[in-house]
């Protein structure tokens, strides 16, 4: 068995291990007659009153959630024939029964049972000496099983008198004692203040003048309850005055309440568009601020600088990062690089001749990469005597200018026409050795000859195109300045036409005279490889300046 509170094993008392069956037979039927018995001849502790209430409490209680029951024993002890086992279990489920059935050993005369007890250890003495062990079925000891349901059957009893469940161990029953007696101390103190309420109560009889006092004061509080009671009367008139008002404004706060809703709905709305337009005006801003600077960046960016870079790497001309010209084996240059120069420069020209609208008279470029080239028309074939005149490379005087386009025809020109013929000059080089320097380079030089009088062209259509563009604007600023109307009368100060014609243009940085750009020959064969270098980085310089000259064109253009 178990401890009912800590869980603890237990080992039972001796005096509980070796019970008498007529004894645990005692107890446990008479425990239910005991009780009826107390219960009857002791004086109620409680008034009628709490009775007649637990009564009437108890008819509509429910059943209760636990309810210890008693179990009847199982069956009798010892072995008895079939009439005493009935008999003996019919008193057993009978509680009310107070006698004790003997059995045979207490009915057996005391010297028949010391004769059956001197067998009995003989018995014993003659199973020990050969082996054999009791025999369980042995009327005259009480079996196992029936010890532990007497024991079960009486901690059940013990626990149903009381709220503690039984068994329990010795330390729990410290424990338990140890609270019972603080319970009980507690109540002796409470027994005797009562007592000693009561036996004041008993002494203090009151007399004929504490009675005439108390009945004046009894006066008293009557007319002060009277006096309370009409101004509770008075103070409840004015309450419901109050809460008629009260309700009046309440109903006032409702309508307030509905009308600032509306209000708010209407806010929110109103709140909510305004903050819609809002949004679509800062998106509208932010937009147009973000197409300004990328206008703005786009105005400032030069198409021309980015596609053609002209530059210089020491002595030489660069576009694009590629050098032009040769120099001795430490700085030598080689001819895919000069011939890839050659080819973007070819199509700077073309670029800006056609931004400036501007044709070549007597030349095509076709830039056409590394392999880029020239095409030269050239007049029809003129009578022999004429032949021998004409000059294989191209000079001014063969090429009509753009300063001069009317200029008057050549004899044949009043003959009838004939187509021109085209030569194609190169604007590159392979490097092939041939039996001179002259040689190898005779079709590069014709080219480069070429290319030097297109930057001519293109330079002097820029100086005339730059001077009748600022007399234009000088005489815009003449008629729109206020001193116009006084220039306009006999002596006034207007500048002539023939000034404003005279008025110099944009010119090149170097003069360009046939073969030459600032003194230097523009022909590999006709000098060295370092005034060749020069000479091709003078041309570049042109080349940038009409770059430069092109891109204020444009974005004069632009602001217009």
């Amino acid at each position: 068995m178990n401890c009912q509170k800590c869980r603890t094993p237990l080992k039972l008392d001796n005096s509980l291990q070796d019970l008498h069956p007529s004894a645990a037979d005692l107890l446990t039927g008479s425990s239910g007659h005991s009780v009826e018995q107390s219960t009857s001849t002791s004086r109620t502790p409680f008034p009628e009153e709490r009775k007649e209430l637990y009564d009437k409490v108890s008819q509509d209680a429910s059943s209760p959630t636990f309810k210890r029951v008693i179990p009847p024993a199982r069956h009798g002890i010892g072995s008895q024939p079939a009439m005493a086992a009935s008999t003996k279990a019919g008193l057993k489920d009978n509680p009310a029964m107070s006698f004790i059935m003997l059995t045979d050993s207490q009915v057996v005369p005391p010297q028949a049972m010391t004769n059956g007890t001197g067998n009995t250890r003989s018995k014993n003495k003659s199973r020990k000496r050969n082996g054999t062990a009791d025999d369980p079925s042995d009327p005259e000891k009480p079996k196992l099983s029936q010890q532990i349901e007497s024991t079960t059957r009486l901690f059940e009893i013990l626990s149903a008198r009381s709220d503690i469940d039984h068994p329990i161990c010795t330390e729990c029953t410290d424990l338990l004692l140890s609270q019972l007696q603080s319970r009980l101390s507690t109540a002796t103190k409470e027994r005797d203040t009562y007592i000693s309420f009561l036996k004041s109560l008993n002494s203090s009889t009151p007399t004929s003048s504490d009675l005439s006092k108390a009945q004046r004061s009894l006066a008293d509080a009557r007319n002060a309850e009277s006096k309370a009671f009409d101004d509770l009367l008075a103070l409840e008139n004015e309450r419901e005055t109050l809460d008629a008002e009260i309700a009046t404004l309440e109903a006032e706060s409702l309508a307030l309440d509905a009308e600032e809703q509306d209000f708010w709905r209407s806010r929110n709305a109103f709140a909510l568009t305004l903050s819609g337009f809002q949004n679509e005006r800062d998106a509208l801003t932010a937009a147009y601020d973000h197409d300004a600077l990328q206008l703005e960046r786009l105005q400032r960016t030069n198409v021309y600088n980015d596609c053609f870079c002209i530059s210089h790497d020491g002595h030489f001309g660069t576009i694009n990062g590629l050098r032009l010209g040769r120099l001795p084996p430490p700085q030598n240059v080689d001819w895919a690089e000069i011939n890839a120069a050659l080819g973007t420069a070819a199509l700077l020209l073309a670029t800006v001749a056609e931004k400036l609208e501007f044709k070549f008279q007597g030349y095509r470029i076709r830039p056409m990469g590394s392999t880029s080239h020239i095409e030269k028309f050239e007049p029809p074939s003129a009578p022999s005597s004429q032949s021998s005149s004409k000059a294989t490379i191209p000079s001014a005087k063969a090429i009509p200018s753009s300063k001069n386009p009317s200029s008057s025809p050549s004899p044949s020109a009043s003959v009838k026409q004939q187509p021109k013929s085209i030569t194609t000059l190169d604007l590159f080089s392979s490097g092939d050795l041939l039996i001179g320097n002259s040689l190898l380079h005779r079709r590069l030089d014709a080219g480069m000859v070429a290319f030097l009088d297109c930057i001519r062209q293109l330079g002097e259509h820029v100086e005339t195109t730059s001077a009748a563009a600022a007399a234009a604007a000088a005489a815009a600023a003449n008629e729109n300045s206020p001193s116009s109307k006084s220039a306009s009368s006999p002596g006034g100060g207007a500048e002539s036409p023939n000034s404003v014609k005279g008025r110099p243009g944009v010119k090149l940085p170097y003069l360009i005279s046939k073969d030459k750009i600032s003194d230097v020959s523009i022909k590999l064969g006709a000098g060295t490889d370092e005034t060749w270098t020069r000479a091709c980085k003078c041309a570049l310089t042109c080349c940038k300046f009409l770059l430069a000259h092109t891109s204020n064109v444009g974005s004069a253009g632009a602001k217009r």
